[in-house]
């Protein structure tokens, strides 16, 4: 029996203990690392060296600013669409250039004092213009991350408007007096192509612009500021044209 006793008191002794170890936690080894700015990895930047591709389509307005009496004050609308590619800096900077086409159709009214018809006061000329023209940006972005994959971007650079045409649909109803009067003066009365005789071809603008970014796709607005005189000097009289506008637009990222 007094065996027995021992053999049970040795048993409930190492099952005491056992539990106690159980019940007791792991001690925790603290990480001296994260106290250490040494020790941590650098964040990774979400912008790196490389390209990106996009299709762009939108809406553009044109302003031509002239005093000049063979250039009508003009707005143009129309719409461009083409393709551009960004090369990506760092510090989330990034060039972008490309090729867009550009065609904007716009009327205005010139009202002239007739020089025949005396119970006429007035006489009118109808101008019916469509440009068409080819667009270079060459623009420096910076983009801003908001949340997750949106983005806010702004730009600023200039861009270049290479003119393909511009086509001066004129109507008139005016007396042979008014006619002669306005041939003397080199004032067009007939449908002609600016291009070939009034105006350059370069459009030389100045950008500044934004927008947001929402993973492939992009909304963006601007406006182009002229810095060139567009109008060519006949006779050896000086004229001015300068073309402004402004635009919004929709693009796809490949």
């Amino acid at each position: 029996m007094k065996r027995i006793f021992i053999i049970l008191s040795v048993c409930i002794a190492g099952m005491s203990a056992y539990a106690d170890d159980v019940r007791k936690p792991d001690l925790q080894i603290a990480d001296n690392t994260f106290f250490d700015p040494t020790q941590k990895k650098a964040e990774e930047s979400a912008y790196h060296f490389g390209m990106e591709y996009r299709i762009e389509a939108g809406y553009v307005q044109h302003e031509q600013r002239t005093h000049e009496l063979s250039y009508p004050q003009l707005f143009l609308h129309g719409a461009r669409i083409g393709a551009t590619f960004t090369f990506l800096l760092p510090l989330h900077f990034s060039m972008h250039t490309g090729l867009l086409y550009t065609l904007t159709y716009g009327t205005n009214e010139q009202h002239w004092r007739s020089m025949s018809i005396q119970s006429v006061q007035e006489e009118i000329v109808t101008h019916k213009v469509l440009e068409h023209n080819l667009t270079i940006p060459v623009r420096v972005y910076y983009t801003i991350p908001l949340w997750k994959q949106l983005n806010l971007f702004f730009y600023t650079g200039p861009q270049l408007h290479i003119g393909i045409a511009e086509t001066d649909y004129i109507e008139t109803d005016l007396s042979e007096g008014t006619l002669a009067w306005l041939a003397g003066q080199g004032i067009p009365t007939q449908t002609y192509d600016r291009m070939k005789t009034d105006r350059t071809r370069a459009n030389i603008q100045w950008g500044l612009g934004g927008g947001l970014e929402w993973d492939r796709y992009r909304l963006q607005a601007g406006y182009d500021f002229g810095l060139n005189n567009m109008a060519r000097s006949i006779g050896g009289y000086k004229r001015y044209m300068a073309e402004w506008g402004w635009f919004v637009s929709f693009c796809y990222r490949f």
